[in-house]
């Protein structure tokens, strides 16, 4: 079915390999914020990184005409992962524009999960390259687990700050980076989808 490793493939994992660097320095990231806009600029550069894997997966697609997998899947994966890279920078960059010089248990909770949602990915990506189609699905059950875990910690975040903070500008700011974090959970689980989608098809 496949063909020795491509341009795709390699690519790919790249793309991966950045990401679980990205969310990893986000995650050590949220210990010190003292310098938050150094921290929300490095995250910027993961994001300008990605972004050029994404331009070199766009154009060997306009340049190729037999590739590894459907070109829909190519281009289906390469947005679901580019859609976790752009919405943790997001999120790094709330940090700087609302001058959050202080995590909380929740957000540090969240950055965990994305560590391991991430680390996931990667595994599941590697899979990918090297065929091993049917064994996607146990990275992929995983990054399903984790998407519930913090669906339940978004409800418990969100309940708790309105129980325990009174300043309104205060909850604005948590409330919106908790919904970006747990929507960035969201976007991991929506490259398991795609994954899913593509072993369904190739399997």
């Amino acid at each position: 079915m496949f063909k020795k490793k491509d341009i795709f493939f390699k690519t790919f994992e790249d793309m991966a390999d950045t990401l679980v660097e990205a969310i990893e320095f986000f995650a050590n990231g949220l210990g010190d914020l003292s310098d938050v806009d150094t921290f929300a600029k490095k995250m910027k550069e993961f994001e300008s990184k990605c972004d050029r894997y994404t331009h070199t997966i766009l154009t060997e697609l306009n340049k190729t005409f037999i590739t590894p997998i459907e070109r829909e899947d190519i281009m289906a994966l390469t947005t679901a992962l580019d859609d976790v890279m752009d919405e943790i920078e997001a999120c790094a960059s709330r940090f700087g524009m609302y001058q959050v010089k202080e995590a909380d248990e929740y957000m540090r909770l969240f950055a965990d999960i994305l560590v391991r949602s991430s680390q996931q990915i990667k595994k599941a990506i590697y899979l990918l390259t090297e065929k091993k189609l049917l064994a996607i699905r146990e990275p992929n059950i995983a990054i399903n687990e984790l998407e519930n875990q913090a669906d339940d910690i978004l409800r418990v975040s969100i309940k708790t700050l309105f129980a325990n903070v009174t300043d309104p500008i205060e909850i604005i700011k948590r409330k919106e980076m908790y919904e970006m974090l747990e929507k960035t959970t969201d976007y991991c689980e929506d490259v398991a989808d795609t994954l899913e989608s593509i072993i369904m098809r190739n399997s």
